[in-house]
């Protein structure tokens, strides 16, 4: 049996091409506005992070020399970038286990048949989806010095009071972030429930098994992809924190407590005039969140 000519293609091989290409040509669009948005302004980051970059009049063209690892030296001697990174450290442990732990909870007790389930799907969703502007004056105004919290605590308030506490505001800032954000990660565990077999929870009641014992041996596995998916998104929005402390804290206080790598960019780059130390700021960050990511999915996949 004779063998196809070399350089000849097989059918099965361009039908195989034509579907790639069609597949090439519904992503395209997506591909495109990556490359725009997040690929291009992350490589010119990079290349500002290793130059003499600042920023000049319209028209004007200047050198910008090649200065190595200047400003990232710059950066790593800097006690408040050290600092915001300990502090979006701190946020991470606490905001990311309380997000994954609340939503998985809520969102088993909202796949449940409850009366006025879908009010309260829609309730814990509408944080989500408000202006963070306005959620920022609630919370001003439960947690400041003269607030509703303060006013109900009486003598067990602390002082100094929340937000301008070292050791409290960043915490704060921590379980505020994971209430606003709440509603979407209830969703995506929503969206993942669907896919756990019933089978295994009637299993579960003929053995009699109690309604915690089904929830860690039957949903939490179940959802564990979502868990992996939620570990994530949680870590990678919690480290590009900005609005909360540069509005519930003044700009990162007391004494830069509560500053994040991001608020110190928009400081650097922006206030400051220093875009190329902004930049090497933004690229360690890249990294951080990099680092973390992967260990929270050994973590969850090995678990």
């Amino acid at each position: 049996m004779s063998s196809p000519a070399r350089g000849a293609t097989s059918p099965g091989r361009l039908r195989s091409l034509g579907r790639n290409l069609l597949g090439l040509g519904f992503v395209s669009p997506y591909l495109a506005f990556v490359a725009v948005v997040f690929a291009y302004p992350f490589g010119f980051a990079v290349w500002m992070s290793f130059h003499d970059y600042f920023f000049t009049a319209p028209n004007v063209v200047v050198e910008h020399p090649f200065v190595g690892f200047e400003n990232y030296v710059t950066v790593l001697t800097d006690p408040d970038v050290r600092r915001s990174f300990v502090n979006i450290l701190v946020f991470l442990v606490i905001n990311v286990p309380l997000t994954v732990f609340a939503s998985m909870v809520l969102a088993t007790a909202l796949n449940a048949k409850l009366p006025m389930r879908s009010f309260f799907r829609a309730a814990y969703y509408v944080p989500y989806i408000t202006a963070s502007v306005a959620v920022v004056g609630v919370w001003l105004w439960l947690f400041s010095s003269g607030g509703l919290v303060n006013q109900l605590l009486g003598d067990l308030a602390p002082e100094p009071s929340w937000l301008v506490n070292e050791t409290l505001a960043m915490p704060l800032i921590a379980v505020f972030v994971a209430w606003k954000q709440l509603g979407f990660f209830i969703m995506l565990y929503l969206a993942a429930l669907q896919n756990v077999p019933k089978e295994l929870y009637e299993s579960a009641d003929v053995d009699g098994a109690s309604t915690v014992r089904k929830f860690l041996s039957v949903t939490v596995p179940g959802v564990r992809p979502a868990t992996t998916l939620v570990l994530i998104v949680a870590t990678i929005t919690g480290a590009n924190l900005f609005t909360e402390p540069y509005l519930l804290t003044g700009g990162g206080g007391p004494d830069g407590s509560s500053a994040s790598p991001v608020l110190l960019m928009y400081q650097r780059g922006i206030e400051q005039g220093s875009p190329d130390v902004a930049a090497a700021i933004g690229v360690l960050l890249v990294l951080f969140v990099l680092v973390v990511s992967l260990i929270n999915r050994k973590l969850t996949e090995r678990g």
